[in-house]
């Protein structure tokens, strides 16, 4: 009796625990049920790699998942489609635009040095290339599609003429030799973003900076061939240059922006170059509605259930009741701590987790059933019904974690999702069956007035009831 008291004191902690969780946590919804975007990327051939094989699809899917893990976007899908296609599915992300401004972005990052004698040159195109952006967005708003492909031509030539004004090092500086970029705030409202590199790459940068220390020309530092900023070296370091492999990249940048050139940066360049092929945004109402009659689907569900094991089990059936709300509340606290992203596939693997969860209960009031009628006590019935249920709820539950384990290594997207929940909800399942079931039936039948034989199995002989009490 000690044990059962124990056992219960610890199902009630849990219990507790559970609703904090389920309180505190929320679980994450997946893109069908909270809306998102959905991007198909095209990968593209080049003169050098004519042909897209299996090793650039992969070089190209990991540079994505490089981007994206930047961006903090839970629970994305990224998976190949055929043999030049890879689908991208952001939960949450609402804004289709910056994800294919970074998933799409080659990312090129290089370091120049200004050509002498061009600091006016300089200086007036990037005046002008301020104007030019400036009417762009008031272009934009105008709708004026003509003045909008003229400005942006203009803009392109701007681009242009400004790079012609450097010169790459020899050997280049570039991307390939940054360890980190992230962004960070200034005094002010704008954003720099912060860059390190490693050892060749500070060596590189020190004999940079220390070429142009004191000349008042700058190091243009170009993304994509676009100048992003141009800073210049004051002469105290004309005898070192800036040691340490650390810079800064100033552009006036927005948090946002600061954000997604460090996540380009970090990422990587892509081996080959990619098209955005096609942009889907799934609304939120679709994952609403769907919500709503999933759980219109699994309140019924399991209200039929609840009223078919009291009905014909009587006092189990009500203990299985019991075990399946606390199976059902350990379940989703389960999901929560774990962060698993809630689909609808997922929904439907957890609801078909509490039909695994009524088997276990139902093998075991059976095999209690039969030992009563075979004239044992209520006690070692139950115990009994317990024991010989074991082996084939362990069966059947491992069955069914083999199957989830091949759905899992082997699908993708919202079949894992399937196979984790259903996964998790069936571990479970055995917890509530075999621990609380066990635990609520002993102590049911510890008082007197729950050992009648008609609570427990209606039907009994009645050369058998005596034994019931004993």
């Amino acid at each position: 009796m000690q044990r059962q008291r124990s056992l219960l004191f610890l199902i009630l902690i849990m219990v507790i625990a559970a609703i904090a969780v389920i309180t505190l946590i929320p679980v994450p919804l997946g893109l069908d049920l909270r809306g998102g975007s959905q991007l198909t990327i095209e990968v593209k051939t080049t003169p050098e790699i004519q042909q897209i094989t299996d090793r650039e699809l992969e070089a190209v899917k990991s540079v994505v998942e490089g981007r994206i893990n930047g961006l903090g976007v839970s629970e994305p899908v990224i998976q190949t489609v055929g043999t030049d296609k890879i689908l991208v599915q952001l939960p949450g992300v609402n804004d289709p635009e910056q994800a294919e401004r970074v998933l799409g972005g080659t990312a090129q990052l290089e370091f120049r040095t200004q050509k002498p004698n061009t600091e006016a040159q300089l200086f007036a195109l990037q005046a002008s290339r301020f104007q030019l952006k400036a009417k762009q967005e008031e272009l934009r708003k105008s709708k004026d599609k003509a003045a909008i492909d003229k400005n942006q031509q203009e803009l392109k030539n701007n681009t242009s003429a400004i790079a012609e004004l450097f010169e790459s090092t020899n050997p280049p500086l570039t991307g390939k030799y940054l360890k980190d970029a992230y962004g960070e705030p200034t005094q002010g409202n704008d954003w720099n973003v912060a860059i390190r590199f490693d050892a060749k790459g500070g060596e590189l940068f020190a004999d940079l900076t220390k070429k142009l220390a004191g000349t008042g020309r700058s190091i243009g530092i170009f993304l994509d061939n676009e100048l992003i900023s141009a800073p210049t070296v004051g002469p105290e370091f004309a005898t070192a240059g800036i040691t340490g492999g650390a810079a800064v990249i100033t552009g006036r940048f927005t948090p946002q922006q600061a954000n997604d050139l460090g996540v380009q940066l970090r990422g990587g360049s892509l081996p080959v170059p990619v098209e955005i092929g096609e942009i889907r945004t799934v609304g939120a109402t679709l994952g609403k509605d769907s919500i709503q009659s999933s759980i219109y689907a699994g309140i019924g569900g399991l209200s039929l259930v609840l009223i078919f094991m009291v009905v014909y089990y009587r006092l189990p059936g009500v203990i299985a009741d019991i075990s399946l709300l606390i199976y059902s509340l350990l379940s989703w606290a389960a999901f929560a701590l774990l962060g698993v992203t809630l689909t609808l596939p997922g929904i439907a693997g957890f609801i078909l987790s509490i039909g695994m969860a009524v088997d276990a209960n139902v093998l075991i009031f059976e095999r209690t059933r039969e030992e009563l009628r075979a004239g044992k006590s209520l006690y070692r019935s139950v115990e009994s019904g317990f024991y010989r249920a074991f082996s084939s709820i362990l069966d059947s539950n491992v069955t069914t974690w083999i199957a989830c384990a091949a759905l899992f290594w082997l699908g993708s997207g919202l079949v894992k999702g399937f196979a984790l929940t259903l996964a998790l909800g069936v571990a479970v399942s055995m917890f509530t069956a075999i621990t609380c079931s066990r635990t609520f039936m002993f102590l049911a039948i510890s008082f007197p007035s729950l050992r009648k034989p008609e609570l427990y199995c209606p039907n009994l002989p009645v050369t058998n009831k005596a034994e019931v009490a004993q």
